[in-house]
């Protein structure tokens, strides 16, 4: 398993220290960020949290999944590697 997190369903007034703050009683947090829509300066709803550990990351995941935060039940699961894009 990766370290990197997805976390889905986020309320859209979720920002990153929010998202950070959550998690942070999992593990030591390396990078955490909320996807941010260029146009509207709004969330997309879905960030990525990275833990420094493979072990950490798990326990968040199965900590976190399921739980409700600004009443929105998070989607947590193993970030997948970014596609590359096609223009």
């Amino acid at each position: 398993m990766g370290n990197k997190l997805y976390v889905g369903n986020l309320a859209y007034e979720v920002g990153r220290d929010q998202l950070e703050a959550a998690f942070a009683p999992h593990g030591t947090i390396t990078d955490c960020t909320v996807i941010i829509d260029r146009d509207s300066g709004r969330s997309k709803g879905f960030g990525f949290v990275e833990f420094s550990t493979d072990e950490e990351s798990q326990r968040a995941l199965e900590a976190m999944d399921g739980v409700e935060l600004e009443g929105r039940a998070l989607r947590v699961s193993e970030a997948r590697p970014r596609e590359p894009r096609r223009y």
